[in-house]
Protein backbone atom coordinates (compact mmCIF):
# COMPACT_ATOMS: atom_id res chain seq x y z
CA UNK A 1 0.00 0.00 0.00
CA UNK A 2 1.46 3.36 -1.24
CA UNK A 3 -0.18 6.53 0.12
CA UNK A 4 1.29 10.15 -1.35
CA UNK A 5 0.85 12.77 0.58
CA UNK A 6 1.10 16.81 -0.75
CA UNK A 7 0.39 19.87 0.92
CA UNK A 8 0.71 23.34 0.22
CA UNK A 9 0.19 23.59 -3.41
CA UNK A 10 -0.97 27.01 -3.56
CA UNK A 11 -2.48 27.35 -6.42
CA UNK A 12 0.41 26.24 -8.47
CA UNK A 13 -1.40 24.14 -11.40
CA UNK A 14 1.74 23.54 -13.23
CA UNK A 15 3.07 21.70 -10.38
CA UNK A 16 0.11 19.86 -9.67
CA UNK A 17 0.19 18.22 -12.29
CA UNK A 18 4.08 17.30 -12.21
CA UNK A 19 3.46 15.78 -8.94
CA UNK A 20 0.26 13.50 -9.99
CA UNK A 21 2.22 12.54 -13.03
CA UNK A 22 4.81 11.48 -10.18
CA UNK A 23 2.64 9.91 -8.14
CA UNK A 24 1.02 7.65 -10.99
CA UNK A 25 4.72 6.80 -12.21
CA UNK A 26 4.82 5.56 -8.52
CA UNK A 27 1.67 3.43 -8.38
CA UNK A 28 0.30 5.00 -5.21
CA UNK A 29 -3.19 3.65 -4.12
CA UNK A 30 -4.08 6.55 -2.04
CA UNK A 31 -3.79 10.23 -1.72
CA UNK A 32 -4.17 12.73 1.22
CA UNK A 33 -4.03 15.86 0.97
CA UNK A 34 -2.90 18.73 3.78
CA UNK A 35 -3.94 22.00 2.48
CA UNK A 36 -3.35 25.45 1.23
CA UNK A 37 -4.91 24.88 -1.67
CA UNK A 38 -4.70 28.08 -3.30
CA UNK A 39 -3.63 31.09 -1.71
CA UNK A 40 -1.22 33.39 -3.24
CA UNK A 41 0.13 31.62 -6.14
CA UNK A 42 -0.34 31.04 -10.30
CA UNK A 43 -3.86 29.66 -11.05
CA UNK A 44 -6.25 29.79 -7.78
CA UNK A 45 -9.42 28.55 -9.66
CA UNK A 46 -7.83 25.73 -11.98
CA UNK A 47 -5.70 24.37 -9.01
CA UNK A 48 -9.10 24.33 -6.86
CA UNK A 49 -11.23 22.84 -9.54
CA UNK A 50 -8.82 19.72 -10.15
CA UNK A 51 -8.70 19.32 -6.45
CA UNK A 52 -12.28 19.39 -5.87
CA UNK A 53 -12.70 16.95 -8.48
CA UNK A 54 -10.09 14.96 -6.71
CA UNK A 55 -11.75 14.66 -3.51
CA UNK A 56 -14.85 12.93 -5.05
CA UNK A 57 -12.51 9.75 -4.96
CA UNK A 58 -12.68 7.55 -2.22
CA UNK A 59 -9.21 7.02 -2.17
CA UNK A 60 -8.23 10.37 -1.56
CA UNK A 61 -8.15 12.69 2.01
CA UNK A 62 -8.52 16.21 2.24
CA UNK A 63 -7.85 18.68 5.02
CA UNK A 64 -8.18 22.17 5.64
CA UNK A 65 -5.26 24.58 5.80
CA UNK A 66 -4.84 28.07 7.87
CA UNK A 67 -4.71 29.59 4.48
CA UNK A 68 -8.54 27.25 3.32
CA UNK A 69 -9.45 29.06 5.98
CA UNK A 70 -8.76 32.95 5.66
CA UNK A 71 -10.51 32.69 2.14
CA UNK A 72 -13.22 30.85 3.53
CA UNK A 73 -13.38 33.18 6.24
CA UNK A 74 -12.61 36.60 4.47
CA UNK A 75 -12.93 39.75 6.09
CA UNK A 76 -11.40 43.27 6.55
CA UNK A 77 -10.37 41.95 9.99
CA UNK A 78 -7.98 39.06 8.11
CA UNK A 79 -6.86 41.28 5.26
CA UNK A 80 -5.50 44.14 7.48
CA UNK A 81 -4.06 41.36 10.38
CA UNK A 82 -2.03 39.93 7.56
CA UNK A 83 -1.22 43.91 5.94
CA UNK A 84 -0.15 45.43 9.50
CA UNK A 85 1.71 42.25 10.30
CA UNK A 86 4.20 42.43 7.95
CA UNK A 87 2.82 40.36 4.80
CA UNK A 88 1.46 42.91 2.63
CA UNK A 89 1.79 41.02 -0.42
CA UNK A 90 0.03 38.06 0.91
CA UNK A 91 -2.83 40.42 1.87
CA UNK A 92 -2.98 41.54 -1.85
CA UNK A 93 -2.76 38.31 -2.76
CA UNK A 94 -5.69 36.92 -0.29
CA UNK A 95 -7.97 39.92 -1.61
CA UNK A 96 -7.37 38.49 -4.88
CA UNK A 97 -8.01 35.34 -4.64
CA UNK A 98 -11.31 35.92 -2.90
CA UNK A 99 -12.55 37.61 -5.92
CA UNK A 100 -11.44 35.23 -8.23
CA UNK A 101 -12.98 32.04 -6.45
CA UNK A 102 -16.63 31.54 -6.70
CA UNK A 103 -18.76 30.51 -3.81
CA UNK A 104 -18.95 26.89 -4.55
CA UNK A 105 -14.71 26.92 -4.26
CA UNK A 106 -15.36 29.01 -0.81
CA UNK A 107 -17.72 26.74 0.27
CA UNK A 108 -15.06 23.84 -0.13
CA UNK A 109 -12.67 25.37 1.40
CA UNK A 110 -14.62 26.16 4.48
CA UNK A 111 -16.06 22.15 5.04
CA UNK A 112 -12.81 20.40 5.10
CA UNK A 113 -12.29 19.22 8.23
CA UNK A 114 -8.84 21.14 10.44
CA UNK A 115 -7.56 17.45 11.15
CA UNK A 116 -8.65 13.98 10.19
CA UNK A 117 -7.31 10.74 11.82
CA UNK A 118 -7.45 7.57 9.56
CA UNK A 119 -6.02 4.13 9.90
CA UNK A 120 -4.12 1.84 7.27
CA UNK A 121 -2.71 -1.63 8.12
CA UNK A 122 -3.53 -0.94 11.87
CA UNK A 123 -1.85 2.15 12.42
CA UNK A 124 -3.49 5.21 12.79
CA UNK A 125 -1.83 8.53 11.14
CA UNK A 126 -3.43 11.61 12.13
CA UNK A 127 -3.25 14.58 9.06
CA UNK A 128 -2.84 17.75 10.47
CA UNK A 129 -1.86 21.08 8.48
CA UNK A 130 0.59 22.77 10.89
CA UNK A 131 0.69 20.92 14.30
CA UNK A 132 -1.58 18.71 16.44
CA UNK A 133 -1.93 21.75 18.58
CA UNK A 134 -2.39 24.76 15.44
CA UNK A 135 -2.96 25.18 12.01
CA UNK A 136 -0.55 27.66 11.94
CA UNK A 137 1.98 26.05 14.17
CA UNK A 138 5.65 25.17 12.79
CA UNK A 139 7.47 22.28 12.71
CA UNK A 140 11.05 23.11 10.94
CA UNK A 141 14.07 20.58 10.85
CA UNK A 142 15.53 23.12 13.55
CA UNK A 143 12.18 22.50 15.91
CA UNK A 144 13.73 21.23 19.22
CA UNK A 145 12.41 17.96 19.34
CA UNK A 146 11.37 18.22 22.90
CA UNK A 147 8.86 21.17 21.58
CA UNK A 148 7.78 18.46 18.64
CA UNK A 149 7.34 15.93 21.86
CA UNK A 150 4.89 18.28 23.09
CA UNK A 151 3.00 19.47 20.36
CA UNK A 152 1.96 15.87 19.32
CA UNK A 153 1.52 14.33 22.97
CA UNK A 154 -2.00 14.56 22.91
CA UNK A 155 -2.63 12.33 20.25
CA UNK A 156 -2.38 8.55 20.12
CA UNK A 157 -1.96 8.52 16.53
CA UNK A 158 1.51 6.82 15.49
CA UNK A 159 2.19 8.52 12.59
CA UNK A 160 1.29 12.71 12.18
CA UNK A 161 1.77 14.27 9.14
CA UNK A 162 1.96 18.04 8.11
CA UNK A 163 2.67 21.30 5.98
CA UNK A 164 2.72 24.48 6.22
CA UNK A 165 6.18 25.30 6.62
CA UNK A 166 7.21 24.33 3.49
CA UNK A 167 10.47 23.27 4.19
CA UNK A 168 10.20 19.00 4.52
CA UNK A 169 11.74 16.84 7.74
CA UNK A 170 11.64 14.23 10.12
CA UNK A 171 11.08 13.41 14.24
CA UNK A 172 11.36 10.07 15.61
CA UNK A 173 9.84 10.55 19.05
CA UNK A 174 10.75 9.37 22.61
CA UNK A 175 7.07 7.92 22.43
CA UNK A 176 7.65 6.56 19.40
CA UNK A 177 5.86 8.78 17.12
CA UNK A 178 7.19 9.30 13.76
CA UNK A 179 6.24 13.27 12.63
CA UNK A 180 6.66 14.07 9.09
CA UNK A 181 6.52 17.73 7.44
CA UNK A 182 5.73 16.63 3.68
CA UNK A 183 6.96 19.93 2.54
CA UNK A 184 5.27 22.16 -0.78
CA UNK A 185 4.07 21.00 -3.89
CA UNK A 186 3.61 24.36 -5.10
CA UNK A 187 5.89 26.59 -3.32
CA UNK A 188 9.10 24.88 -1.96
CA UNK A 189 11.71 26.39 0.13
CA UNK A 190 14.10 23.94 -0.18
CA UNK A 191 18.14 24.63 -1.80
CA UNK A 192 16.53 23.55 -5.55
CA UNK A 193 12.79 24.89 -5.93
CA UNK A 194 11.56 21.25 -6.96
CA UNK A 195 8.17 20.17 -5.61
CA UNK A 196 7.70 18.05 -2.92
CA UNK A 197 5.57 15.52 -1.33
CA UNK A 198 5.75 12.15 0.59
CA UNK A 199 5.39 8.56 -0.24
CA UNK A 200 4.28 6.56 2.78
CA UNK A 201 4.76 2.19 1.92
CA UNK A 202 3.07 -0.15 4.05
CA UNK A 203 3.85 -3.40 3.80
CA UNK A 204 2.65 -5.90 6.67
CA UNK A 205 2.04 -3.21 9.26
CA UNK A 206 5.54 -1.94 9.00
CA UNK A 207 6.33 1.46 7.04
CA UNK A 208 9.10 3.26 4.84
CA UNK A 209 8.61 7.59 4.22
CA UNK A 210 10.60 8.92 1.18
CA UNK A 211 10.48 12.31 0.19
CA UNK A 212 9.94 12.72 -3.17
CA UNK A 213 11.34 15.76 -5.23
CA UNK A 214 9.99 16.69 -8.74
CA UNK A 215 11.14 19.14 -11.17
CA UNK A 216 8.28 21.09 -12.93
CA UNK A 217 8.19 24.11 -15.05
CA UNK A 218 8.65 26.65 -12.53
CA UNK A 219 9.90 29.44 -15.09
CA UNK A 220 6.35 29.23 -16.91
CA UNK A 221 4.51 29.21 -13.08
CA UNK A 222 6.60 31.84 -12.33
CA UNK A 223 5.48 33.77 -15.62
CA UNK A 224 1.60 33.13 -14.83
CA UNK A 225 1.90 34.59 -11.57
CA UNK A 226 3.48 37.58 -12.25
CA UNK A 227 0.87 39.06 -14.83
CA UNK A 228 -1.77 38.14 -11.82
CA UNK A 229 -3.28 41.98 -10.85
CA UNK A 230 -2.68 42.68 -7.25
CA UNK A 231 0.52 44.62 -5.61
CA UNK A 232 3.59 42.47 -5.23
CA UNK A 233 2.75 39.87 -8.04
CA UNK A 234 6.16 39.94 -9.71
CA UNK A 235 8.12 39.97 -6.67
CA UNK A 236 5.90 36.84 -5.19
CA UNK A 237 6.53 35.10 -8.45
CA UNK A 238 10.49 35.58 -7.74
CA UNK A 239 9.92 32.81 -4.86
CA UNK A 240 8.69 29.99 -7.56
CA UNK A 241 12.24 30.89 -8.95
CA UNK A 242 14.97 31.72 -5.75
CA UNK A 243 13.29 30.38 -2.51
CA UNK A 244 13.55 33.49 -0.59
CA UNK A 245 11.38 34.61 2.21
CA UNK A 246 8.03 33.00 3.21
CA UNK A 247 6.00 35.77 3.36
CA UNK A 248 6.04 39.43 2.22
Amino acid sequence: MKIAILSDIHGNFTALNAVIDDIQRNKCDKMFFLGDYVLAGPEPAPTLDYCMHLSTYDNVEMIQGNTDKMIAEYSDDIYNSLKDGGAPIMANALKDDVSILNQNHKDFLRNLPAEKLVEEEGIKILLVHGSPRRNNEDILPDTPPKEVEEMVKDTDATIILCGHTHIPCGFQTTTKKTVINVGSVGRPFTEQPKSCYLILDFNDGKFLIEHKFVRYDNKKAADILAKREFEGAEKLSQVLITPSERHF
